[in-house]
Parts: C-alpha cells; sequence; structure tokens
C-alpha cells in the first residue's frame, strides 16, 4: 500500500518524491509533509500499519516508526 490510515490522519508516499511522506486530517483534500527522507531510508516503496507501529519497505530495506512516520528506525533480522 502507498497509503494507510492511522486513525485520524492518511499516510502516503509523496507521488513527487519517494523519499517523502505526506499525511492529511481531512480525509485526503489537503496534503502536508510529515518527512523528507535521503539515502539514509531510500525511496518508500509500501507501507503498512500495525495498529502500534508503521512499517515501511524501502530500496534499502524494511523501516519501522513508532511517531506516526516522523522517525525511522532499520529492523533487524
Amino acid at each position: 500500500m502507498r497509503m494507510v490510515n492511522l486513525g485520524n490522519e492518511l499516510l502516503r508516499i509523496s507521488p513527487k518524491n519517494a523519499q517523502s511522506l505526506e499525511f492529511s486530517r481531512d480525509g485526503g483534500r489537503i496534503w502536508q509533509t510529515r518527512m523528507v527522507g535521503g539515502s539514509g531510508t531510500g525511496d518508500f516503496t509500501e507501507l503498512m500499519y500495525t495498529g502500534s507501529e508503521l512499517l515501511g519497505r524501502t530500496s534499502r530495506g524494511l523501516y519501522v516508526s513508532t511517531s506516526g512516520g516522523r522517525n525511522w528506525h532499520k529492523r533487524s533480522g
């Protein structure tokens, strides 16, 4: 998935820059930048929300966020 529902927010991979994530609090009418990645995370290709953590598959591996996509850490193993 390129977009996930985080309860009161939608979170998506930016259609203009796959290293960036955007969020919306109005059902997708207005999007704002949540985070701009870089060579550290690579390009996001997929997002999944488990209820307690956000998983992001990227060109550099699997990353996890417990901050709604603001900060990411590489998932080991």
